[in-house]
């Protein structure tokens, strides 16, 4: 790939493995993201998905191969400069906002790329693009809590609106309805298929193990099993009864309906 496919390229894997402490987190991974695109990482636990991701917005480097991420490479890039074109939610980083920061604080820290409010500034534009995101995901009430009184469901939805705050070139949820309720999970995966489907949003990558919760906007689906890719391309292609038994370990029937997708166990 010339250098012009590669600024063109949203992520761009090659041979991509990673290594902690004797053990392939991820094996020879290669992957392709383009702009428009909307991706869906599906695995089970222990799959290597969290650890792609962390990849994808540079927050670790592989052990070997290399990673692009909006046209620039890891380890030829300052980080810094990089991560606030990425839009990132996930449940370590949740883990990390401080409980008493109030949550339109915690949505604006994003402009700085910090977490918990010290002596920055921000100007009247980034507290109005902070309101009107919190707003259009179902928070406008929320502003002046703090993070910790906040449901698991209302967290989830700060988060995103958090990941959204720098207008990011790329946005990647990591399991976002994980630990929900039926109704809270319904509401947050109908404001996610909004975002899929909203032309002018962000390249997306969603990280599940739940087929259920790929929107039907989705494109492109890569799976992995053990560390390793069982296959990745569009979905039609990708999620296959026998992709999709390769990836969890159990013979499962994908069944394809007008709102979605669902698997059982055939």
């Amino acid at each position: 790939m010339n250098d012009k496919q590669l600024q063109d390229t949203v992520l761009d894997f090659r041979d991509v493995s990673l290594v902690r402490g004797g053990a392939h987190l991820l094996n020879d991974v290669t992957w392709r993201v383009l702009p428009g695109q909307r991706w869906v990482v599906l695995g089970s636990n222990g799959a290597g998905k969290t650890t792609l991701l962390q990849l994808a917005s540079a927050l670790i480097h592989p052990s070997s191969g290399s990673v692009h991420i909006l046209g620039e490479q890891m380890g030829q890039v300052d980080v810094f400069e990089l991560r606030p074109r990425i839009g990132l939610a996930s449940a370590a980083l949740a883990e990390r906002v401080p409980p008493g920061e109030r949550v339109i604080d915690a949505v604006q820290t994003a402009a700085y790329a910090v977490l918990g409010r010290f002596r920055e500034s921000y100007d009247s534009q980034d507290t109005t693009r902070a309101e009107h995101l919190l707003e259009a995901l179902g928070c406008a009430g929320l502003q002046q809590r703090t993070f910790g009184t906040l449901s698991e469901g209302e967290r989830k939805r700060v988060q995103i609106a958090r990941a959204l705050m720098t207008d990011p070139e790329l946005l990647l949820l990591d399991e976002p309805a994980a630990g929900l309720d039926l109704g809270a999970r319904a509401d947050l995966m109908a404001r996610i298929d909004a975002l899929a489907t909203d032309t002018s949003a962000p390249c997306l990558v969603l990280v599940t193990h739940h087929v259920e919760e790929i929107s039907p906007a989705v494109t492109h689906a890569l799976l992995l099993q053990q560390g390793r890719v069982v296959t990745s391309g569009p979905v039609e292609q990708a999620l296959t009864d026998d992709h999709v038994s390769t990836c969890f370990g159990v013979r499962v029937q994908v069944e394809r309906h007008s709102r979605g997708l669902s698997a059982r166990l055939a």
